[in-house]
C-alpha cells in the first residue's frame, strides 16, 4: 500500500495451489456492465506475470462458452477465476458479471471471497445496483475498496469521482472513503486531452510514473507538492480516525510527524477490518507495455491490506439432520468443508465444478460426500451421495493446470462430480457437514418454452436438468394446469444464455411460447344439466341417463359431489361412475379449458337399462350432464392473485405504485425501510405481472427489488375474461 520492494513472479502463471492459507487472497470484482473489471483483471494478472504466451488472460476457468455467448451478448455472463501471484501471495481474481440478470454469479464470487474490490468508471459513475451490493457488503464486515477506472475518457474527473463514493458509499463517515493516490496527467494533446500517465502516493509522497510501460518511481517536483499536502492531510486523519492505537490521533495533532510505515500498517489494518475503504485509479496498459497503471498499487494493495482467509469466519455448518458444528477457522487439518461456487460444463473435461474450500483440505481422487442445498423447489434433485473426486486444477485462461490438493482458503477446479451442483457441501464420506446456503435472488421471469423437435423433445429433460444444477437462480416448473414447461428466470438476458447454452452446449432446439397463468372456472349461479348417453349400433349399445344440479360454493371449497338419487332411478354400481366422469370433465373445464373448481354438484335422478348400462356410459352422462349445465349458467373465469411486496427508493414510490394501479392491483400498505426505500405491499393479478421483472427494473433504473407469493383464485373482471374465453375459442 505504498512504496514497497516487490518479488515479482518468475514464470507465467505460476499461481497454482498455495501451501498456508495466509499466502492466499481472495477478492471479487463488482461493479456494473461496462466499468471495466475484467479488463482490470487482465491488467493485473499482466502485471502479476499471470497470462498466456498472447499476453493475455483469455477468461477464467471455469467459462466454457466465453466466445460463443459472451461474446454475442457483448459482456460477461458468469463468474470467472484468474489467479496470480504476487509478493509470494496467491491471489484469486473472481471476476463477476455486473448486469442485473446474472446476480446468481455476482452472489457466488462473494461467497467465494474474503473481499470485495468495486470497480467505478469515472464516466459512467454509480449505479443504483452497485450500491445495494455495497450495501450486503456492509451488512456482513466484508472489506472493501474502490477503484476508478476508464481515467482516460474525455470527461473523467477523478476527483470528482472520489468525492460521488464518499458520498455514495461513506454514509455518514465519508472520511472514511479516501483515496490513497492521485493521478498524474501529462502534457495536454493536440485534442485538449491530458492523459493520465502515472500516480502519487499520498502517503509516501512518491511519483510513480507509468508512461514508460513500467513503474518508474520519482520525488514529486514543482506544483505538484502542494497538491499532495492538503489531501494527505485528509487521508492520514481518515486514517487515524480508524486507528485501533487510540493514542495515535492525540500525538498527530500535537505535531508529531507520524512514520509512514505505522500509516501504511495502520491503513492496511483498517482495511482488513473493513472500516476503511481506500480509492484507487487504474488503466490497462499501453499495447507493448508490461504494466497497467495503478496495477501494482492495487495488487500491493489486495496482498497487503486485505484480509486472509483465516480472518474470515467460516459460514455456518451443520450435520445433515441440523445439529450444529464449530469448526476452528480456515485450519487445513481440520474436517473436509467445501462448497460448490460455480458449475459449467466443458467440452473436454465435461462437469467442472469451481469449489471454495473452507476447512480442511481437497485431494484428487478422495471420496467425498455430497449434500444437496435443499433447492428442490427450483426444479433441483436433492441429493446426499458419496461422489469420487477427478482431477484439481486451477485456471490459467482456458487451460488447466493439474494440482495435487487444496488447502483451507484456497480454490480450484474439480473435474467430474456428475452429481454435484452450485451451491453443493463437499466434506468426509466419514464426517458428512452441510453449510449454510448462500441468499439466492428468486427468478420472477417465467419462460416458457416446448421442444422444436420429436428429437429435441427427447433431449429436453436432460438439457433442463443439467441447465438448473449449473445455475440455481434459474428455476425449472412443469406446470400441471397449462401442462408447459416453464423455466424461471432473472431477466431476459439471463433467458437468453439459457435457451442459448440449451442450443450450444446441449443441442437442444427450443420455441418460446406464450406464458399461460392457472385460470379456474366455476358457475356464477345454480344450474341444472342433463346428461343422455344412448348408443345402440348392434350387440351391446351404451344406455345411461343422468340429471344433475350445480350450485357454486365459497372459495377453496373444490368440487364436492352429493347423491340424492332414489329408488334406484341410477344403479348404486353406477353413481361412482357418474361422480368419476363429472371430475374427469370439470377438470377439462367446462367454457374455456381450464379447470372447474368451488361448486356442488348433486345427482338427482337418472334412468338405466340392464343390458346396455355400463361404467363407461354413466361417466360418459356424466360429463354430458355437466356440459349442459354449464351452458345455460353464468361461468366466472378466476384469476389467480400474487401478494407482491416492492422494496424501491422513496425517489421511485409514486411511479410504482402509480404502475400496479394500472395493473389492476390493489395497494395493501406501505412501509419505511432503510438506506431511504420504501417497502410497497399490493395484490395483483398474475397474468398483469408476467414481464414485471423487467418493468419494474426500468421504472427504477435498476433499484427496485420484489417477492411474489400467490394469495388466492378470484373471478376475473367480465372484459378480461371474455378476452380470454375468445382466444381460447381462436386457439380450439
Amino acid at each position: 500500500m505504498g512504496d514497497k520492494a516487490h518479488t515479482h513472479p518468475g514464470a507465467a502463471g505460476r499461481a497454482q495451489a498455495a501451501d498456508r492459507p495466509t499466502s492466499v487472497r481472495n477478492v471479487v470484482l463488482v461493479g456494473h456492465s461496462g466499468s471495466g473489471k475484467t479488463t482490470l483483471v487482465e491488467a493485473l494478472a499482466l502485471t502479476a506475470g499471470a497470462v498466456n504466451r498472447a499476453g493475455r488472460v483469455e477468461d477464467g476457468g471455469t467459462v466454457s462458452d466465453y466466445d460463443e455467448i459472451e461474446h454475442r451478448q457483448q459482456r460477461s455472463v458468469q463468474l470467472s477465476l484468474v489467479p496470480a501471484e504476487w509478493n509470494g501471495i496467491k491471489v484469486n481474481l473472481l471476476d463477476t458479471p455486473g448486469y442485473a440478470d446474472f446476480v446468481g454469479e455476482l452472489r457466488a464470487g462473494l461467497r467465494a471471497a474474503d473481499a470485495a474490490l468495486f470497480v467505478v468508471s469515472a464516466a459512467d459513475g454509480v449505479d443504483g445496483s452497485t450500491r445495494m451490493v455495497w450495501d450486503e457488503c456492509a451488512a456482513v464486515g466484508m472489506p472493501r475498496a474502490i477503484v476508478i477506472t476508464h481515467l482516460e475518457a474525455a470527461r473523467a474527473d477523478f476527483e470528482e469521482m472520489t468525492r460521488v463514493c464518499a458520498e455514495t458509499f461513506g454514509g455518514d463517515d465519508p472520511d472514511a472513503v479516501l483515496p490513497l493516490y492521485l493521478p498524474l496527467r501529462g502534457p495536454e494533446g493536440p485534442d485538449g486531452h491530458r492523459p493520465v500517465t502515472g500516480l502519487i502516493g499520498l502517503l509516501t509522497r512518491k511519483l510513480f510514473d507509468y508512461s514508460s510501460g513500467e513503474r518508474v518511481a520519482n520525488e514529486p517536483v514543482g506544483d505538484q507538492v502542494p497538491l499532495i499536502e492538503e489531501a494527505r492531510g485528509r487521508l492520514i486523519e481518515g486514517i487515524i480516525s480508524e486507528s485501533e492505537d487510540e493514542t495515535l490521533m492525540d500525538r498527530y495533532l500535537g505535531g508529531e510527524d507520524v512514520d509512514v510505515k505505522t500509516l501504511i500498517d495502520d491503513a492496511e489494518r483498517a482495511v482488513a477490518r473493513g472500516v476503511f475503504f481506500p480509492v484507487l485509479a487504474a488503466a490497462p496498459a499501453a499495447p507493448g507495455a508490461r504494466q497497467g497503471l495503478g496495477t501494482v498499487e492495487l495488487l500491493d494493495l489486495i496482498t497487503g491490506g486485505f484480509p486472509t482467509p483465516l480472518e474470515h469466519g467460516t459460514p455456518q455448518v451443520t450435520t445433515p439432520d441440523g445439529r450444529p458444528r464449530e469448526l476452528k477457522p480456515c485450519d487445513p487439518d481440520a474436517p473436509l468443508v467445501a462448497e460448490v461456487v460455480k458449475t459449467s460444463s466443458d467440452p473436454y473435461v465435461g462437469r467442472l465444478s469451481l469449489v471454495r474450500v473452507f476447512s480442511g483440505t481437497l485431494r484428487a481422487d478422495q471420496t467425498v460426500h455430497v449434500s444437496g442445498h435443499g433447492l428442490s423447489d427450483r426444479g433441483h434433485e436433492d441429493h446426499d451421495v458419496d461422489e469420487r473426486v477427478g482431477a484439481l486444477s486451477t485456471p490459467f485462461g482456458k487451460v488447466q493446470r493439474p494440482v495435487s490438493h487444496v488447502i483451507a482458503g484456497d480454490l480450484a477446479c474439480v473435474a467430474k462430480l456428475s452429481r454435484a451442483e452450485t451451491g453443493d457441501t463437499l466434506s468426509s464420506k466419514d464426517d458428512p457437514l452441510v453449510m449454510e446456503p448462500w441468499d439466492m435472488p428468486d427468478p420472477l421471469l417465467p419462460l416458457a418454452i416446448e421442444a422444436h423437435s420429436k428429437a429435441d423433445e427427447d433431449k429436453l429433460s436432460q438439457g433442463l436438468s443439467r441447465l438448473v444444477a449449473e445455475d440455481p437462480t434459474m428455476r425449472l416448473e412443469q406446470n400441471q394446469d397449462t401442462h408447459q414447461a416453464v423455466l424461471w428466470c432473472l431477466g431476459e438476458a439471463h433467458a437468453d444464455v439459457a435457451l442459448e447454452r440449451l442450443r450450444s452446449r446441449y443441442g437442444v432446439q427450443v420455441d418460446v411460447v406464450p406464458h399461460r397463468v392457472s385460470l379456474r372456472e366455476t358457475f356464477g349461479s345454480d344450474a341444472s344439466g342433463r346428461g343422455r348417453h344412448v348408443k345402440q349400433s348392434g350387440g351391446h349399445g351404451q344406455f345411461a341417463i343422468c340429471e344433475i344440479e350445480v350450485e357454486p360454493l365459497p372459495n377453496g371449497s373444490g368440487i364436492e359431489f352429493v347423491d340424492k338419487v332414489v329408488g334406484g332411478a341410477v344403479p348404486r354400481q353406477f353413481v361412482p361412475s357418474v361422480e368419476k366422469g363429472i371430475r374427469a370433465q370439470a377438470q377439462r373445464g367446462v367454457a374455456a379449458g381450464h379447470p372447474l373448481v368451488d361448486v356442488r354438484v348433486t345427482l338427482l335422478d337418472g334412468k338405466a337399462h340392464s343390458v346396455d348400462s355400463s361404467d363407461a356410459a354413466f361417466q360418459t352422462a356424466g360429463a354430458l350432464a355437466l356440459r349442459e349445465a354449464a351452458a345455460d349458467a353464468k361461468i366466472h373465469l378466476l384469476e389467480p392473485v400474487a401478494e407482491v411486496s416492492v422494496l424501491v427508493g422513496d425517489d421511485y414510490v409514486g411511479t410504482v405504485m402509480s404502475d400496479l394501479s394500472g395493473r389492476r392491483g390493489r395497494v395493501l400498505g406501505t412501509e419505511q425501510s432503510p438506506g431511504g426505500r420504501t417497502l410497497i405491499r399490493a395484490e395483483v393479478p398474475e397474468i398483469e405481472i408476467g414481464r414485471y421483472a423487467v418493468d419494474l427494473r426500468s421504472l427504477s433504473h435498476g433499484t427496485a427489488r420484489f417477492s411474489r407469493r400467490y394469495v388466492r383464485h378470484e373471478p376475473m373482471p367480465p372484459q378480461v375474461a371474455e378476452r380470454v374465453k375468445g382466444e381460447a375459442r381462436a386457439a380450439s
